[in-house]
């Protein structure tokens, strides 16, 4: 099973928020994948949670 499967497959069975933050943040880090070094990825996350949550 190849990994985009493996997550689509287990994604299902999580909360919509959680989706929503898995997919976002799974977007987030494909576009920083071009950079040597990420900056203030761990910001984004954070504020992609506090969105989600709130």
């Amino acid at each position: 099973m190849s990994n985009d499967n493996y997550l689509q497959t287990h994604l299902q069975q999580f909360s919509p928020e959680v989706q929503q933050i898995v997919t976002q943040v799974l977007q987030l880090e494909k576009k920083k994948l071009y950079q040597k070094t990420p900056r203030y990825i761990n910001e984004e996350i954070l504020n992609i949670i506090k969105d989600v949550v709130q």
